[in-house]
């Protein structure tokens, strides 16, 4: 093995290769985050706060590992939650409230 063979790209964009089988199925820290476009600080911190996308320890050294689809969903999870992508969410679409009939203003 050389030396360029040992060193991988950094987090498979295209999962399927030019002949379709799977590239990689599973990212180390630092290539989530860079699939992500997060710092590999800000990935460590959420898994730390159980927050983030999903993530667990694989091998017997325990290396921190993220499932590329897993990635892609909680992508998609994110993009449903917020208003902004999620029009029936949006605050402007929302019927107005109603005030309780009760309450005066003296």
């Amino acid at each position: 093995m050389t030396a360029n063979s040992l060193s991988s790209p950094p987090a498979a964009v295209s999962v399927l290769g030019p002949t379709g089988a799977a590239q990689r199925a599973f990212l180390n820290l630092k290539e989530a985050a860079e699939y992500l476009g997060l710092s590999p600080n800000t990935l460590y911190v959420w898994r730390h706060r159980r927050q983030g996308p999903p993530s667990f320890r694989m091998g017997a050294r325990g290396r921190v590992m993220y499932r590329l689809e897993a990635l892609d969903a909680w992508v998609r999870e994110q993009e449903l939650a917020d208003s902004r992508s999620n029009t029936s969410l949006s605050p402007v679409s929302a019927p107005p409230a109603s005030r309780p009939s009760g309450a005066t203003g003296t």
